[in-house]
């Protein structure tokens, strides 16, 4: 049986490459490498083989072993899959470590038009106001929240914003995206209002005379990780608005939503949400329609 030590080599070289070329993030190629990891284990322990020795039938053979009962993902889990190990072998073949691709004939499976899940103008408000300001920690959720939902910033982009990148006297934020690209996204003056109460004093408590580049910190002096951020909105959520479970991810869309029931135009969202490819905004193009329904139906004569 053959050792399955060469698949971690292609993986390193595979990530690099396409981190080089592309420039993903850190999440993205993370996702990638755990599907090719998932694969290979199976590959060598199933069919006692690499990742490069693989075949057609191998691929179609996994494929239908990751979507069985026992271990059944949904269909965009599964296009995700499809595409990395396309990439990965479109890399091997041009770099002469395959002689053949064997997912040339491998498609995605069709996925239907998801809507994303988001939240009421009126559920942002409660939840918002349900974080208790009387503490520097509270002073800082509320910051934060108050932050992710007026510049619909990703749950990584909160997290990691340093200080410098906040300037409130223009009320401007600088966001570091996806593939390293930056975009600048007005704070409203809720959001610096917060802010602002946060860094003058709250922050310096939280801080206890240690220094840190991140705007957002912890005890320990560090940036709140993306698993704390979202314990505490599924804390305050419970308590504010219960029965639903929004995630760091919800009040992106809310932002996206909200903006567009009020008049916003969706080039103007693909820049606020740092989208390359207006195809991406384009899932919250049902929302604008039901906008312009609404006031075709109450301004037209026959409407």
């Amino acid at each position: 049986m053959v050792n399955s030590e060469p698949n971690v080599g292609l993986l390193d070289e595979f990530c690099d490459s396409i981190w080089l070329e592309d420039g993903l993030s850190r999440n993205t190629i993370e996702s990638y490498r755990r599907d090719l990891r998932l694969f290979g284990e199976w590959l060598f322990h199933a069919r006692g083989k690499s990742l490069v020795e693989a075949a057609e039938e191998d691929i179609t053979a996994y494929l239908a072993h990751r979507a069985s009962a026992q271990v059944a993902i949904r269909k965009s889990t599964q296009s995700r899959l499809i595409s990395s190990l396309k990439r990965l072998y479109r890399f091997s073949l041009q770099r002469g470590r395959v002689s053949l691709d064997p997912t040339i004939r491998v498609n995605s499976p069709k996925t239907g038009q998801r809507f994303p899940r988001t939240l009421s103008e009126a559920d942002v408000e409660a939840l918002l106001a349900e974080t208790d300001v009387e503490s520097a920690s509270g002073v800082r959720d509320r910051a934060m929240l108050e932050l992710i939902y007026a510049c619909g910033l990703r749950v990584s982009e909160l997290v990691n914003l340093k200080l410098s990148c906040v300037d409130l006297n223009t009320g401007v934020v600088r966001v570091l995206g996806k593939g390293a690209k930056e975009r600048l996204v007005p704070l409203g003056e809720e959001a610096s209002s917060w802010i602002d109460r946060f860094q003058r004093d709250a922050r310096l408590e939280i801080l206890a005379g240690r220094a840190s580049d991140y705007l957002f910190v912890t005890a320990r002096g560090n940036c709140m990780t993306r698993q704390a951020f979202w314990y505490l909105l599924k804390r305050r959520a419970a308590i504010a608005i219960p029965g639903k479970k929004p995630s760091p991810h919800t009040l992106r869309h809310a932002f996206a939503t909200h903006l567009l029931n009020h008049g916003a135009d969706l080039r103007v969202l693909q820049l606020l949400l740092g989208h390359s490819d207006i195809s991406t905004t384009q899932i919250y193009t049902h929302v604008a329609k039901e906008r312009l329904k609404a006031l075709h139906a109450k301004h037209h004569p026959r409407g």
